[in-house]
């Protein structure tokens, strides 16, 4: 190939995961055009690679107006991962075992680009639902993990990682980032960071780093609680993450 084709594949290979990961973040099948439009490609162009996508099984036709969703081919290679990766399965009977000693919502969460996902999740036994949407994409600042998450990196490339746009608070005010890197810095130097929660003003959010085997925390444990029960029990919450936290990161 010459290096011209090279780089028309490798320009097409990344148009094939943005349409992927685009369809991840609307949850919902999509014309390819709505696609393309969305993406601000040539049409033919995302013709072209949903085409392709769907002869590999990583998209599926889902009704008669060509709408297309993310294939089965793609919760399989999840499944492969999952067990290749022994750290997600380890870390769902850690979360089992913490929301049956708190009662709470527990999570586990990762990074997924510059954004913040949670992977796994337990809801406590309240009469009211606290969760989150598994695989949804949030800003990075916007979270408890997210103090624990950058703590390997430095001030510039914390920056250089989160877009601009993900310092503007859901109600609009400018986040102080001087203020969010002096937090990275407090929440890795405690291996520990709790806040009220940014999106939901009912909630208080814990988290408590998993290491890898090179030091970087590559996860979080979180419990997310009501207010009133967060205070009440505050040294109970810290203690049981950091625990389960220190108890995940010996099996990476």
């Amino acid at each position: 190939m010459t290096e011209q084709q090279i780089r028309k594949r490798a320009r097409g290979i990344d148009r094939a995961f943005d349409i992927l990961d685009h369809l991840r973040n609307v949850r919902t099948s999509q014309r390819p055009a709505e696609i393309a439009q969305a993406l601000g490609a040539p049409t033919s162009t995302v013709y072209d690679l949903i085409g392709t996508l769907i002869d590999h099984g990583m998209l599926e036709v889902t009704d008669a107006n060509g709408s297309v969703f993310l294939g089965r081919r793609v919760y399989f290679l999840g499944l492969a991962y999952r067990d290749y990766f022994d750290l997600t399965r380890q870390a769902a009977g850690v979360l089992d075992e913490i929301t049956a000693s708190t009662k709470e919502t527990s999570q586990f969460c990762m990074l997924d680009g510059n954004k913040y996902t949670v992977a796994l999740q337990r809801e406590g036994s309240r009469p009211f639902r606290i969760s989150a949407d598994v695989g949804e994409r949030t800003a990075i600042p916007w979270t408890a993990s997210g103090r624990l998450l950058l703590g390997h990196l430095s001030d510039q490339e914390i920056r250089d990682l989160i877009p601009a746009e993900d310092f503007i608070l859901p109600d609009g005010r400018q986040m102080d980032i001087a203020a969010y890197i002096a937090e990275i810095r407090r929440a890795h130097d405690e291996r520990f960071f709790s806040f009220d929660s940014i999106v939901d003003t009912f909630t208080h959010c814990f988290a408590a780093p998993v290491y890898n085997q090179s030091g970087i925390c590559s996860a979080t444990l979180c419990i997310v609680a009501p207010k009133d029960d967060a205070r009440k029990n505050y040294d109970l919450y810290k203690t049981v993450l950091q625990t389960a936290g220190d108890k995940l990161s010996k099996t990476v």
